[in-house]
């Protein structure tokens, strides 16, 4: 990791609240670094009421290229885009953003690919599964596209908000005609359980999906990361189940994103015979 910025430095702010648990500021950071380029990630604690003025001063700071987005930002600063990848428009979503040569903005929306990579990287099938997915958010939204376009068989979506999940139906209708639907937190006869909720990133959160009826044949994920291993993880390990966790996903995110942040854009496809690719636009 750079330890000795300078004033030529590029600076690459994550934004979110919280943010104290983020990973990102050491593992893009090492990335440049790895890449011989002066840049470091360094967080930023923004509440969600201002956003508006943080970008304003962010816009004016020459010397920041790009911003990461966690929660809660991710569709509202969409909305300080004045261009995105067809992916992020499609989700009015962003995780990504870099700075366009007039100084306005560009977006993109990486988590569903990442979250997916680091699934196939650790031995997940996503091609013919059927997929329980937790969570009709932002991140949520973002994975549904990118299991679909992975080939999954059948995707159920659940979340305590109907609405969202009710959108996100309509978003992904021409994605998985006849293989996504709604449906209860029940794992039964899935082949992938991912948690997509903010669901154990407080130690007395309850668990998004019974535990109880995880079996070994299951893989499960979770985009939950800093937080050590959460308790849906612990118990999908002791059901002997194959996990990956956020940490994982921020882990397979980091090549990615910084192929994002140094002007490259981001295209990802299945491959049957092999997991996901995610390699530049040509």
């Amino acid at each position: 990791m750079t330890t000795t910025p300078t004033g030529a430095t590029r600076l690459f702010p994550i934004i979110g609240d919280p943010i104290k648990y983020v990973e990102s500021p050491t593992r893009l950071t090492r990335t440049l670094e790895e890449r011989d380029y002066d840049g470091i990630c360094v967080p930023m604690q923004v509440a969600d009421n201002d956003l508006a003025t943080v970008m304003a001063g962010l816009s004016a700071s020459r010397n920041v290229d790009g911003i990461l987005v966690t929660m809660p930002h991710k569709f509202t600063a969409f909305q300080h885009c004045a261009t995105s990848s067809e992916r992020a428009k499609k989700l009015g979503v962003v995780s990504v953003i870099r700075r366009n040569a007039d100084g306005t903005w560009h977006g993109d929306m990486l988590d569903g690919l990442a979250f997916v990579k680091a699934q196939t990287d650790h031995g997940a099938q996503p091609e013919g599964a059927r997929v329980l997915l937790l969570g009709a958010g932002g991140a949520g939204s973002a994975i549904a596209i990118a299991l679909l376009e992975a080939g999954v068989r059948e995707l159920v979506i659940h979340d305590t908000d109907e609405s969202k999940v009710n959108t996100l139906l309509d978003l992904v209708s021409d994605l998985g005609p006849g293989r996504v639907s709604a449906g209860p937190p029940d794992p039964t006869d899935c082949d992938l359980v991912c948690n997509a909720t903010p669901m154990g990133m407080e130690d007395d959160d309850p668990l998004p999906v019974d535990t109880a009826l995880l079996t070994a044949s299951m893989f499960v994920g979770d985009v939950i990361a800093g937080h050590g291993v959460t308790l849906l993880i612990k118990a999908a390990e002791s059901a002997g189940c194959k996990t990956v966790n956020g940490g994982h996903m921020v882990e397979a995110a980091q090549d990615v994103m910084a192929d994002f942040m140094l002007q490259k854009d981001i295209q990802a496809w299945w491959c049957p015979e092999g997991p996901l690719i995610v390699r530049p636009a040509v």
